[in-house]
């Protein structure tokens, strides 16, 4: 019997493939002249970024981070190329967010308020009390947080930690906390966890529905399989990327910010937070420090153009709401700030420079959120407005914190559209297209054969038009997936893509499909664990993951109903399957029942983290299972096991 408890609860904890075994190529001389063109396009002579991002630096980190077993975690070292000018393989402005991004260490932002950057994908943000720490977002592990804090702690007087802010529910801003404080002193009431109101609930629900195919899109995302190198992975726009290897923790809110304004004295320190549900994450908020006239804007604002929705998939973000919260912070403490930070990136100090950070960083969503919707009303499809809104107007083009990163107008626009019209375009013709092989084998016959499909695409990359080439051989790829001509001349356009474009997740994804392409999934996997977050697992995400899980049409004649008991919890739930289909009732009973399913929460708890096994627990009588004990052990052996490296750019 599969493992029916086993649950990917993670998606940024990204496995490490080896890498390719076929060597990437240079750059073509289309794409070098392409990307000498950036040279001119935007104003590279600004340096004021590279001032900013070492302004109050007190020690660079540039050491090894490793686990308990001595695997790396962390290692800037493997960014040790990125000096001097772009090569011809890098796109210069993605070049440069990178140099950007290595900038690691220990700063001071302003009076009591220092940052940890570079340790991790995000900041960790330091806040001296009177007597002890307040610590903003440990970042993702526990490894990566423990070593920030000793960097802060060789400089500044060892306090204890009193209190722990989480700014939003995303991993990277919580995952270390066991590397900062101690879950103990938490429960004896020593330190204080603050986050906004529905945090606990995202943190643990996001990654788990669709936590599998989130996963995998990831390692395109963030570009784990790939080399560290100018024909590689160079950068993750937010920041270099993930830890490897890593321990992610959680420990719960031991209060949570509900009022849209809400203030706080923490340890002699006064903070107003402003609560931004549904911006940059569903629970987020940003916080005032009005004592040093410091702004935290969290995640809402950043160097880069962020996400409206996250290529590894996510659900999509309302850009309007995240204009407004921008302005909102902008009327109110826009006149009194002399510093505005945020949870990745350098800050930004001085009072027009802040107000026009902010008011960039809000008129950005409103216009991606304006014009697309104005696009939509003319009748635009979404391939039509990326087609069309292909910049930000000039002067917000030309600002680099509004840059294609992270997020990027092209998709963003796109994400609009399915905010507000769905996957639908309205023309009938994509109402029920044909699967990708099936489409594939039909446009290769409409083309005159394999051997034609490659004679166009050859001649369409020889003129460096590499997104036609891409979807061509897509074409032929899906039609005859063993067609290895087909496989590397589609992997040499999607390189090609990436080494132009500006998007630091787009490279990592056309470089991730060329390296698969060319050499299959790797099977190789990195370590890591994320317990905490199963354990935070309540029954009904549990129920909800496992309905899943269910293949419809096997099950359809396996009508069952259960009553499954948590002994430590004292909770019922009624679970039902019917037309292949899992439902359940939470805190109720089915009157009779064909199974009763007994056990405590923690032994599911073990079996999800296997530590133990469900078999093995029903027959040692972990697990009590009174009625129809085959019929419901039949049911869950049939359940599916989501494979961890579906193919993406092959059938």
């Amino acid at each position: 019997m599969p493992p029916p408890f086993r649950l990917l609860a993670l998606a940024l904890l990204v496995p490490l493939a080896s890498h390719a075994a076929i060597a990437s190529k240079d750059a073509t001389p289309t794409t070098e002249h392409a990307n000498q063109q950036w040279l001119q396009r935007l104003p590279f002579a600004d340096r004021g970024d590279f001032d900013a991002a070492q302004r109050g630096l007190i020690e660079r980190f540039d050491s090894r981070i490793v686990n308990a077993q001595q695997q790396t975690v962390w290692d800037p070292s493997r960014y040790g190329f990125l000096g001097g000018n772009a090569p011809a393989t890098v796109n210069p402005s993605l070049w440069r967010i990178a140099q950007l991004n290595t900038i690691a260490g220990l700063f001071k932002v302003s009076e009591r308020i220092y940052q940890v950057r570079g340790l991790d994908l995000a900041n960790m943000t330091l806040i001296e009390g009177d007597t002890g720490l307040i610590v903003m977002d440990p970042l993702l592990s526990v490894e990566t947080a423990r070593a920030a804090l000793d960097l802060y702690f060789k400089h500044r007087p060892k306090r204890p930690v009193v209190a722990v802010i989480y700014t939003h529910p995303h991993v990277d801003h919580f995952g270390g906390v066991r590397g900062v404080i101690d879950e103990a002193d938490v429960h004896a009431g020593k330190v204080q966890v603050i986050a906004p109101q529905g945090f606990f609930e995202h943190a643990v629900s996001e990654n788990v529905l669709a936590g599998p195919a989130m996963r995998r899109r990831a390692q395109y995302m963030y570009g784990a399989p790939l080399p560290r190198s100018p024909r590689g992975q160079v950068d993750a726009g937010l920041g270099k990327g993930v830890p490897t290897n890593a321990t992610v923790s959680l420990i719960a809110p031991t209060r949570e910010i509900s009022k849209p304004l809400e203030s706080l004295r923490i340890d002699g320190v006064d903070i107003e937070f402003q609560l931004t549900p549904g911006t940059e994450a569903p629970a987020e908020m940003n916080l005032w420090f009005p004592q040093f006239k410091a702004l935290c804007m969290a995640e809402n604002a950043s160097h880069v153009q962020h996400n409206v929705l996250t290529i590894r998939g996510a659900e999509v973000r309302d850009a309007k709401v995240w204009a407004h919260y921008l302005d909102q912070a902008l009327v109110r403490y826009g006149d009194q700030a002399d510093v505005v930070f945020a949870q990745h990136h350098w800050p930004t100090w001085g009072g027009q420079a802040i107000r026009d950070y902010l008011a960039d960083q809000r008129d950005m969503y409103a216009f991606i959120d304006s014009q697309t919707l104005r696009l939509i009303n003319q009748g635009l499809t979404p391939t039509e407005i990326a087609a069309q809104l292909t910049s930000l107007p000039p002067r917000l083009a030309n600002t680099w914190y509004s840059r294609d990163y992270y997020g990027s107008l092209s998709h963003n626009v796109r994400a609009v559209y399915q905010r507000y019209m769905g996957f639908y375009d309205g023309n009938p013709a994509n109402l029920d297209p044909l699967p990708p092989s099936a489409a594939g084998q039909r446009y290769v016959a409409a083309m005159g054969g394999a051997e034609q499909v490659l004679k166009l695409a050859r001649k369409a990359y020889a003129e460096g038009d590499y997104r036609w080439v891409a979807q061509l051989t897509n074409h032929l790829v899906f039609a005859q997936p063993d067609n290895g001509a087909a496989r590397e001349l589609q992997a040499d356009a999607l390189e090609q893509l990436g080494y132009q474009t500006e998007n630091a997740t787009w490279r990592n994804a056309y470089l991730s499909g060329a390296q698969e392409l060319r050499n299959g999934v790797s099977s190789t996997t990195a370590g890591g664990s994320a317990d905490d977050l199963v354990r935070a697992l309540t029954p009904t995400l549990f129920f909800d993951y496992l309905g899943t899980r269910v293949d419809a049409a096997k099950a359809a004649d396996q009508d069952l109903t259960i009553n499954w008991r948590f002994t430590d919890l004292d909770e019922d739930y009624a679970l039902t399957v019917r037309n292949g289909v899992l439902t359940h009732r939470d805190h109720q009973r089915h009157r009779q029942a064909d199974v009763q399913v007994s056990m405590p929460k923690a032994t599911l708890d073990r079996i999800a983290l296997k530590q133990t096994g469900f078999l093995k627990e029903a027959t040692a009588g972990g697990i009590t299972i009174d009625g129809a004990r085959g019929k419901f052990l039949r049911f869950m052996g049939g359940l599916e096991e989501a494979p961890a490296r579906f193919n993406i750019v092959t059938p």
